[in-house]
């Protein structure tokens, strides 16, 4: 072990809607007449997602007039947001800001510099020689790999306490003028929250436990694909942030990750079969069904994330923090099981964290 994950907490802003209000609004108020309504809810039905919350009243889209009035909501509701995850998850383990080593930072839907966790550090009194990393640019695979990155961090300082902070507005990155299937699947699968991951090194105090929801990190992969940068992403333009989002996605999974999960597992002494529970990113119905594929498991495996997918839809990199939460809150690992945390994003590239829940003898 190098690392041990004390807490994870999600928060979400306060305004919820169901699917069906969203494409409303979509159809509407931000795009117009300029698509036809029965594609879009065709689409919206077909991403499986009941509801989902907004950064803004579903209504104050239509008025935001360009990516600097977009850029500003991010910054500031993206501050709240980060910082009440951070301070929850720090409360929930009876630490405090100013308990905090290092602290990454992860988002794709804005664009802040000072980056946030330096504009959190003011907010909420992390000390003034807290290690900062920005992670921008990794999108829905960021959370998993910000948990790798920790666990990196913290190989170096096993005595150290280290914040994982996510800041996704999806929202505020849809685009009025873009009639694109692309953008119609985007506004109707991905939603807006925050998350934040607590851990410390293996020489920490708290790191001796026996709880079964504060799993070790044992090991960690990235893999990049090559000839596959326009699978996903943003092209940047004066309007913010357009969507790519290619269909042949689940294509991808099932061609690279069955095999990639297999040999990093072999590394490490290990099969399928030793595996008792699964963290993977909702990326949507059609990536889940192929990671099934890939990974020769049932949907019951990935139970845990189809519904988070249905409750609060995709929210880019603290999609997978949300499920880590929910899994350990809702089904408390085995003792001593062992557990795969994966999760795919632009690049086109995933992160694979091996994780082991303390007990069992192993």
């Amino acid at each position: 072990m190098t690392m041990r994950v004390l807490s994870v907490r999600g928060t979400l802003p306060e305004h919820c809607h169901r699917q069906q209000e969203i494409t409303e609004s979509f159809t509407t108020t931000l795009v117009g007449n300029t698509v036809d309504r029965g594609v879009v809810e065709r689409l919206h039905r077909n991403v499986c997602v009941e509801t989902r919350h907004t950064v803004l009243p579903l209504e104050e889209y239509g008025r935001i007039e360009d990516f600097g009035q977009s850029n500003d909501v991010f910054i500031r509701a993206g501050v709240e947001l980060g910082g009440r995850a951070v301070v929850d998850a720090l409360k929930s383990v009876d630490l405090t800001p100013a308990d905090v080593d290092y602290i990454v930072s992860c988002t794709v839907t804005g664009l802040a510099v000072p980056s946030l966790e330096a504009r959190v550090a003011a907010e909420i009194g992390l000390r003034p020689d807290v290690v900062r990393l920005p992670l921008v640019g990794l999108g829905c695979v960021a959370g998993a790999a910000g948990i790798a990155r920790l666990n990196d961090l913290l190989r170096g300082r096993p005595d150290a306490v280290a914040v994982l902070m996510s800041v996704e507005l999806c929202s505020l990155t849809l685009q009025r003028d873009d009639t694109s299937v692309a953008n119609a699947v985007a506004s109707g699968l991905f939603g807006d929250g925050a998350a934040a991951v607590v851990a410390v090194g293996r020489e920490h105090p708290l790191a001796q436990t026996d709880d079964p929801a504060a799993p070790e990190v044992l090991a960690s992969r990235s893999r990049l694909y090559p000839d596959s940068e326009r699978m996903m992403g943003w092209d940047v333009g004066s309007g913010g942030f357009r969507v790519v989002l290619d269909s042949a996605v689940p294509d991808l999974v099932r061609r690279h990750v069955g095999d990639d999960v297999r040999g990093f597992l072999a590394d490490h002494g290990l099969t399928g079969r030793d595996l008792d529970w699964y963290v993977a990113h909702p990326g949507g119905p059609k990536v889940l069904e192929a990671l099934q594929d890939a990974l020769g498991v049932e949907r019951d495996a990935l139970s845990v994330t189809w519904e988070s997918l249905r409750r609060i839809g995709n929210l880019s990199s603290a999609s997978v923090l949300h499920v880590l939460a929910d899994t350990l809150a809702d089904r408390p690992p085995p003792p001593g099981s062992y557990g795969l945390m994966l999760a795919m994003g632009p690049g086109f590239c995933s992160e694979l964290v091996l994780l082991r829940a303390p007990g069992g003898g192993l």
